[in-house]
């Protein structure tokens, strides 16, 4: 048996930006970067076509964006717009209340990893550095966003199968939401609902 966790809402949770259109706009700005008019509008409409269930890279499209504006032929380097939004994204990360418990018991039975929807690169990694967690408990770390598919797609659950070697159906996954992280059981493995089973309860949960 192999374990992956939710982490936004499950692990950990995070003080998210009240308008992620606005963040994004001033680290740009902070970081030299132009911002076309009608910026919000932008950032709100689909830049990137894309199939049911794929996850769009925000670094892609706040480059589609930038691209497109006239008043700035050059576009910025992806390295600048990527640090901006991980400083748009990066706040406040607090460790929830049983989940070094639940980690270290799910490691005790077996490989551990994380599954996370998230658009922005390096963002799930970040938030794993500035928790409580300790990092050597985790066998894979997948982010929607570096696989290319976003919970419950199959693949999502695949791709972390995948990383902790393991098939679908010996992977118990764990999170806080019915309609992502429920579709763990669409994709053949067992999901573990916090709404059901606290973290607290995990370890002997995962016993029974």
């Amino acid at each position: 048996m192999a374990v992956s966790f939710d982490l936004f809402g499950t692990l950990v949770a995070v003080d998210r930006p009240a308008d992620p259109a606005t963040a994004v706009g001033r680290e740009l700005e902070a970081s030299g970067v132009t911002v076309p008019d009608g910026w919000a509008r932008a950032y709100r409409t689909p830049q990137v076509e894309t199939v049911e269930g794929a996850e769009v890279s925000l670094l892609e499209h706040v480059g589609a964006i930038l691209a497109g504006d006239p008043d700035d032929p050059v576009p910025p380097d992806a390295r600048t717009v990527r640090r901006a939004l991980l400083r748009a994204f990066d706040t406040g990360v607090r460790t929830r209340a049983g989940a070094e418990r639940a980690v270290a018991a799910a490691a005790e039975r077996g490989p551990v990893g994380v599954l996370s929807n998230c658009s922005v690169p390096g963002l799930v990694a970040r938030t794993l550095d500035r928790s409580t967690l300790d990092p050597g408990r985790f066998e894979a770390v997948v982010a929607s966003v570096d696989v290319g598919w976003r919970k419950p797609h199959p693949h999502a659950f695949e791709a972390v199968a995948d990383r902790l070697d393991v098939r679908v159906a010996d992977l118990v996954h764990v999170g806080d939401d019915p309609r992502t992280d429920g579709g763990a059981t669409d994709a053949g493995a067992r999901a573990v609902l916090l709404e059901s089973v606290p973290l607290a309860d995990l370890p002997d949960h995962l016993d029974g």
